[in-house]
């Protein structure tokens, strides 16, 4: 038996709407554990706001986490965690040069800091997860080191009108991605940060080849990580852009999608 990496993202992938693993879902993961194959978190989200994941699911493989940005190992003190930071000053200008557009808020993280530009109680209380550190203020003065991802929240139709900006003023030194739900946000990292990148850093860490890897995702920020994986597997409920990039669809994230895809694939007849 090939040993595979079966890559997953949270939202509107592995998580129900109610942000719950299905039971079915979790029954055909933990067998394919149990039986060799590795399963691994690759998410937008920080490592607080996908543990209660990672512990549910009884891992012990690396995590990336902030879209590539941060790949670390919650159980191995010796891996070597790679830690990808905007640059502080590139940072501090995309926070002077962005409300300029018709945004909502900005948030900035350094790991488990959260810095929130404008006071506002339901971010606060998404972003508390975990219990960070968080401060609301003006994140050009509260920020003291370059942020690991910077979101910006806007409406909607807002949306490509700050993208098109960003890549006007900041091409050359940042990434940014879509996040769909739970209201719409635009992340930020670091130029050449995604997460196939990290997804191929823990490939060659647990000595998996690459024909032997599966990724499931619905959202842009997935789209670098479907394209490098030998099976890139996009969700029923998918944006077109990442059905188009994958190599297969399945059943949406409220269906199973995951699990059903695994069960045929592995002929697990779960």
């Amino acid at each position: 038996m090939h040993k595979y990496l079966i890559c997953l993202d949270l939202d509107g992938t592995l998580l129900t709407d109610e942000k719950k693993i299905s039971p079915y879902t979790k029954k055909v993961l933990t067998h394919l554990k149990e039986i060799g194959h590795e399963i691994m978190i690759s998410t937008g989200r920080p490592y607080r706001a996908s543990e209660p994941y990672y512990r549910e699911l009884e891992m012990t493989t690396p995590v990336v986490n902030f879209n590539g940005a941060f790949v670390h190992h919650p159980q191995d003190l010796y891996f070597k965690t790679v830690h990808e930071e905007l640059d502080l000053e590139v940072a501090q200008e995309i926070v002077k040069r962005v409300p300029e557009l018709n945004i909502q808020n900005i948030i900035a993280e350094v790991k488990d800091n959260v810095y929130i530009h404008y006071h506002d109680e339901v971010l606060f209380e998404a972003f508390s997860m975990g219990s960070p550190q968080v401060k609301i203020g003006n994140l050009v003065q509260n920020m003291e080191s370059g942020p690991t991802s910077i979101l910006i929240q806007a409406e909607e139709p807002e949306v490509p009108g700050i993208r098109k900006a960003l890549d006007d003023l900041f091409a050359e030194t940042i990434e940014h991605r879509r996040w769909g739900a739970p209201y719409p946000v635009i992340e930020i990292v670091k130029k050449g940060i995604n997460k196939a990148v990290g997804v191929d850093y823990v490939r060659g860490y647990l000595g998996i080849e690459q024909e032997h890897t599966i990724a499931f995702g619905d959202e842009d920020n997935d789209t670098e990580m479907i394209k490098y994986v030998k099976h890139g597997v996009a969700m029923g409920n998918a944006i077109e852009e990442v059905k188009d990039a994958a190599d297969h669809v399945t059943l949406s994230n409220e269906t199973d999608g995951i699990g059903k895809f695994l069960n045929d694939y592995f002929k697990l007849n779960l």
